[in-house]
């Protein structure tokens, strides 16, 4: 039974964790209205702790960027072949333009 509440967009989006002091880049695989699931490398140091706080900043083709706040939800390690991490987030209170984005998906 499907838990999620909004429908899941699959995209390929490169973006920027913000306030990060180490391989700021992720990518995004898929998000909804409320959430985003991320691609990232391993962090050298436990990053996407459930529970806390990140931004993210991505570039949309028009050249407008989109900045949201986040909170971990849940983060694990791929396969060790795959050397990455898959990372779940909520977004906290959608700004408008991000919400504008995601009806162009549909």
């Amino acid at each position: 039974m499907e838990r999620r509440r909004t429908e899941r967009h699959t995209v390929k989006l490169k973006a920027e964790r913000l306030s990060c002091t180490h391989n700021c880049s992720v990518f995004i695989e898929n998000l909804s209205e409320r959430g985003i699931h991320l691609i990232t490398t391993p962090p050298k140091k436990k990053d996407y702790i459930p529970g806390s706080e990140i931004d993210l900043r991505f570039e949309l083709k028009s050249g407008d960027e989109i900045k949201l706040n986040c909170n971990v939800k849940w983060a694990y390690n791929n396969s060790k072949e795959d050397m990455t991490n898959s990372v779940g987030l909520e977004i906290v209170d959608p700004p408008d333009e991000y919400k504008d984005f995601l009806k162009t998906l549909q």
